[in-house]
């Protein structure tokens, strides 16, 4: 199978030098973020770039000045530290115990706001100056003179408020959410009384426990979801009247610029249908149609909320994949228009009750959304507009007259803030050449000034040579990228044992043009002990568009090894890959994808080490679950084809199974259900454990974590 390289690192093999340890690439590590490309934390104040680690820029204030002024020693680091007022020489200072606004200029307190002791989740609204918070699974308001109001007071393990929803699918990340001007909450509820507490387990009392986990199984009842508007200056609390059935999703809320209306994307169970609704936010009534609409066979996925245009309150911008690729559309709210159904490129329907315009157009996915220049009325974004890799920075007229423009270098992957109006932003970016830069650009005319050039943190380092290319996936048509690294003084003559590193499953990816082509720092230090190590994003990953994802739809699993195997074939072209030496890794969904490769090719992969696996899908939450394998009786056979157990048979190399021991996530029937399946059929898997872990490990753990699946290669693959 042939390959195309296109480019290569400049990270070769120097053997006299330095040698990397996991303290040195694991972010857990003790030395990790010595040996990071240096970094300049900033943000905005209005139109004034700043930086928090102050180097050679105009100093604004120091720690020690705020601590002069605050009368304590409060600020230890700038890092955290924000501008809340465009207009208004004020930095937000933000402690455990408290919120602090301080005037630099004028070398004042201007307030301050105590944070209650136990809150959590807290939003806070610089326009009103309250805040937002919740103690356990209750909501309380703190008004700017210090009034704390309870507003809900039922809050237990069954009924939560205030916190995210729908397990943080869909782009939910929060339950709590201000108005502009700072006078309405809207929050969410959360009833989970009808689902079963799975029982994890406290370890660390005399006697060990169990504590509540409410995991919804695919298949199986889910949590009831509403929203609520809380009105500050009356006390009132409406709910919004959805006469939907409770199980459906709400997400996505977002406010009108007059904080009359709330807007929230609606999806059925199945997540085949949604509808964008409006809701008075003083009555709690809801639109008698929905504005917008989106049907697909497979599923339709909203992720992003409305953004409104600063000079126009009745148009909005929404992001869709309706046209298979990830968009930005212009909604004007204030037009209706009389249509009908129609059908859209991503295979799915439309049917829009407000002019929509299509404002990206392209075979290329929108990444980010990053806000408007106020003044050209422009909207900018991040996205693989020259390449899949490739995630740089555009902008596009929003009037729709007129092309996009390139405002960043056109490689490598890109992030980026802006300033208040956005006539700059910062962007922060690196690729295969470039360890880390930091450009101030100006978004009308692209002229970009050079504020960081960060130097390899790893020149005086042994480094292998890491590659990035491209093969064909299984249907032969289809592009797929990889990242290939070599050992350390690497020897084309001598043969090496090679480990796939795996994720393979949807809203992650593990190739890209940045430093290193997105490596792992493990693979770093496999490459070091003299491993080659080959990493493939197959159909079914992120940033390729809906109708590249939903290829494995019904079948996870099915068609991600196929387009593995499809790797491991290129790999057996390579004359240095020892192909009686193959071992495999993965977390999470790689841990489903490891455990199914060294089940499904038993006599291709000698050694793998499957870390939190999904074994069977019937174990898995509803809502990730069922989106991507609809619910069990309705895909028995998916279910059955996908499920591991009946594999454990197959069983010839080496595998251990690696999981927190208190996993939310992949809850541990999951590997404990396979270890049971190993023993009745006679194979012989292992199974390590992180006590008090959940689905990933995190400080010196994630080292320990790291050692122990090299540990296992070396024993058994080496």
């Amino acid at each position: 199978m042939a390959a195309i390289l296109w480019a290569a690192t400049t990270m070769m093999a120097q053997t006299t030098k330095k040698s990397f340890t996991l303290d040195d690439l694991m972010p857990g590590g003790s030395t990790y973020w010595n040996l990071q490309p240096k970094y300049m934390f900033s943000t905005w104040w209005g139109e004034v770039p700043v930086e928090l680690t102050v180097d050679e820029a105009k100093t604004l204030f120091t720690a020690e000045d705020l601590n002069a002024i605050l009368g304590e020693k409060i600020v230890r680091s700038c890092t955290n530290l924000t501008f809340p007022y465009a207009d208004r020489p004020i930095v937000k200072v933000q402690t455990p115990k408290e919120i602090i606004l301080v005037d630099f200029k004028q070398k004042s307190v201007v307030w301050r706001g105590a944070i209650q002791q136990g809150a959590s989740a807290l939003a806070w609204s610089p326009e009103s100056r309250a805040l937002a918070y919740c103690i356990g699974s209750n909501v309380f308001v703190q008004t700017a003179d210090g009034e704390r109001r309870q507003l809900t007071t039922d809050g237990n393990d069954d009924i939560v408020y205030g916190h995210s929803v729908s397990r943080d699918e869909f782009g939910i990340s929060k339950g709590l959410f201000w108005s502009p001007d700072g006078q309405r909450l809207a929050f969410y509820k959360k009833d989970q009384s009808r689902i079963p507490s799975y029982p994890q387990v406290d370890i660390t009392q005399r006697i060990a426990t169990t504590y509540v986990d409410k995991y919804p199984m695919a298949g199986e009842e889910s949590e009831d979801v509403s929203v609520a508007v809380y009105d500050v200056p009356s006390g009132k609390t409406v709910w919004l009247q959805n006469d939907k059935p409770l199980t459906d999703y709400m997400t996505n809320l977002s406010w009108s610029p007059d904080a009359a209306k709330l807007y929230v994307f609606e999806l059925n169970r199945d997540q085949n249908h949604m509808q964008l609704f409006g809701y008075d936010a003083a009555t709690g009534a809801k639109d008698a149609t929905p504005l917008i609409e989106e049907k697909h066979p497979k599923y339709v996925e909203p992720l992003h909320t409305l953004i409104f245009l600063p000079w126009d309150a009745t148009k909005a911008i929404m992001q869709s994949r309706r046209d298979n690729w990830n968009h930005l559309y212009l909604i004007d709210l204030a037009t209706t228009v009389k249509t009908g159904w129609h059908d859209a490129e991503g295979g799915g329907e439309v049917l829009d009750r407000k002019l929509t315009r299509l404002l990206t157009p392209g075979d290329f996915e929108v990444r980010d959304f990053l806000g408007f220049n106020t003044k050209t009325k422009n909207a900018l974004f991040i996205g693989n507009v020259t390449h899949p890799l490739h995630q740089t920075v555009w902008s596009v007229p929003v009037s729709g007259k007129g092309k996009m423009q390139l405002l960043s270098d056109g490689e490598g992957v890109h992030s980026a803030t802006l300033s208040a109006n956005g006539s700059q932003l910062i962007d922060t970016y690196s690729s295969p050449t470039v360890a880390r830069r930091v450009e101030l650009t100006d978004t009308k005319s692209a002229k970009r000034v050079r504020l960081l050039d960060a130097e390899d943190p790893w020149k005086d380092y042994n480094t292998p040579e890491i590659t990035g290319g491209s093969i064909k996936a299984a249907d032969g048509v289809t592009d797929l990228y990889y990242r290939l690294i070599k050992p350390v003084d690497f020897d084309p003559t001598k043969k090496y044992p090679t480990v796939v590193y795996v994720y393979g499953g949807p809203h992650a990816h593990n190739i890209q043009a940045s430093r290193g082509y997105y490596y792992r720092g493990w693979e770093i230090y496999m490459a070091q002990k003299g491993y080659v190590v080959f990493v493939l994003d197959n159909r079914g990953s992120e940033y390729r568009g809906l109708k590249f994802e939903q290829a494995t739809f019904r079948h996870l699993g099915d068609e991600e090894m196929r387009d593995q195997m499809c790797g491991v074939e290129f790999l057996k072209t390579l004359p240095y890959v020892d192909a009686d030496r193959l071992g495999v890794h993965g977390w999470s969904f790689g841990g489903f994808m490891t455990t199914n490769l060294m089940c499904t090719y038993p006599d291709v992969f000698k050694v793998g080490v499957a870390g939190g696996p999904v074994i069977d899908w019937h174990y898995y939450e509803v809502m990730y679950g069922e989106r991507y394998m609809d619910r069990p009786d309705e895909n028995a056979e998916g279910y059955a084809s996908s499920c591991l157990l009946p594999k454990a048979k197959n069983l010839k190399g080496r595998l251990q199974i690696i999981l927190g021991y208190n996993d939310p996530t992949c809850v541990p029937q999951h590997s404990l259900s396979f270890i049971r399946a190993c023993i009745d059929a006679g194979t012989q898997p292992d199974l390590f454990l992180y006590p008090g872990d959940g689905h990933n490990m995190f400080g010196t753990d994630q080292v320990h974590l790291h050692e122990r699946i090299t540990r296992y290669f070396d024993d058994y693959l080496k």
